[in-house]
């Protein structure tokens, strides 16, 4: 083994911006490290669908809700790019998001992801200064909504209608996201 294989390099920004699409797995970046995932479930997709279905009828004017787009959660190197499962931002001719202009960031939990989602991503996106974080419980079946605050986030979980007013004015029909079992 060659040393630098031992000892591998921390991806920048512009090294991540430079591999090519992987359309076979998730990617994303922690901290210089290429993270490779799974590709959605069926389930997993139908939950982000119906939650963007949700949010989109109810979007003000100059805001959208997106999935599988890119999020530059630390743009120095060791960078963090992120794929939230959904995310509302304003409406931008921009191809780059940054967290800074993410209004929410919304995980769907899959196998393999609690721990991800509930701690690493949830201090990641805290440090970035991203206002609101939802966690959705496929298992549970509840919406965690987290509001970061001077401590950190706070918040907690729903399993009926969850109704904010933060990031605008919307109202979730947590069982309404979960197929029918």
């Amino acid at each position: 083994m060659s040393a630098a294989h031992a000892h591998p390099q921390l991806l920048s920004l512009a090294d991540w911006r430079a591999l090519p699409e992987d359309t076979t797995a998730r990617t994303e970046l922690q901290e210089g490290v290429r993270i490779v995932s799974p590709r959605p479930t069926k389930a997993h997709a139908q939950v982000v669908s119906r939650l963007l279905v949700q949010l989109a009828a109810q979007l003000p004017d100059g805001a959208e809700a997106l999935t599988d787009v890119e999020v530059v959660v630390t743009p120095t190197t060791p960078a963090t790019v992120r794929v939230p499962d959904v995310i509302l931002c304003p409406v931008s001719p921009d191809d780059a998001v940054r967290a800074t202009d993410v209004f929410l960031a919304v995980e769907v939990i899959s196998p393999g992801s609690r721990r991800t989602d509930q701690v690493t991503k949830r201090s990641e996106y805290a440090d970035a200064g991203l206002g609101q974080y939802w966690i959705v419980d496929p298992v549970d079946k509840t919406l965690t909504a987290l509001e970061l605050t001077p401590e950190g986030y706070d918040g907690r979980a729903y399993d009926g209608e969850y109704t904010t007013v933060r990031p605008f004015t919307a109202t979730i029909d947590v069982p309404g996201l979960f197929p029918a079992t």
